[in-house]
């Protein structure tokens, strides 16, 4: 059994070594693929000088077009059974792949989330609108595609790789999540749950997704669900 780590990063100066670090001592045999999607901030000079040595694959984007565009990107050029998405910011624990791959590997799941909110790890407690929207649109995901998701945002996805790479996903941005969600619904496929710790990052830390993006997946929700 092979894993493939994901990693979509921009402007990730401050973790990615540490990040990477965490991926590659977590002990599953595993491919880690780094995605560049057009940082601005020093992040690229550190993946071609100290990362790229000691991960199979750094991948740059030329201009910044979203984390969707560098999942994409990711998946195409994964080659394990599995495929586990991991972003660059510290806020999720690679120590818990084992979670989320045993629905896979025992063949019970073909995707598996990892939930911030049934969970009795611990979570690092921050913005209550971010929460109450996050529950808001995995409620209004659940209505559309008919299963009972608690986090439907979440990063931490893992999937078979010949499912993702099946998949020819449209959104560029964080609309990715609710548009894979329709599209595993869609083909009925198998989804189970898992509870995760998290240790969420504050703004003034580096956290990108603000209202703007909770508007546009609302907008994802109807569109991918109603046949886009």
């Amino acid at each position: 059994m092979k894993l493939s780590v994901v990693i979509p990063c921009y402007n990730e100066k401050d973790t990615i070594r540490e990040v990477v670090g965490r991926v590659l001592a977590e002990h599953t045999p595993k491919e880690v693929i780094v995605v560049d999607d057009g940082s601005t901030d020093g992040t690229r000079d550190i993946l071609e000088k100290e990362i790229r040595p000691i991960v199979d694959k750094v991948i740059l984007h030329e201009m910044n077009m979203g984390k969707g565009a560098a999942l994409s990107t990711g998946f195409k050029a994964a080659t394990g059974d599995f495929v586990v998405i991991q972003d660059a910011d510290l806020e999720y624990n690679p120590e818990e792949y084992g979670k989320l791959l045993k629905p896979l590997v025992d063949g019970r799941a073909d995707a598996v989330y990892g939930s911030r909110f049934v969970t009795g790890e611990e979570r690092r407690v921050l913005y209550y609108w971010h929460y109450l929207g996050n529950r808001f649109l995995t409620f209004l995901s659940n209505i559309f595609t008919n299963i009972n998701l608690t986090d439907m945002e979440t990063c931490y996805k893992a999937f078979r790789a010949e499912l993702i790479k099946s998949m020819d996903f449209k959104e560029r941005g964080f609309g990715f999540e609710p548009e894979v969600t329709a599209k595993l619904a869609r083909r009925n496929c198998r989804i189970y749950e898992v509870s995760i710790s998290y240790q969420g990052r504050s703004y003034d830390e580096g956290k990108k997704i603000g209202w703007r993006d909770g508007v546009w997946a609302l907008w994802c929700i109807v569109k991918y669900n109603l046949g886009g």
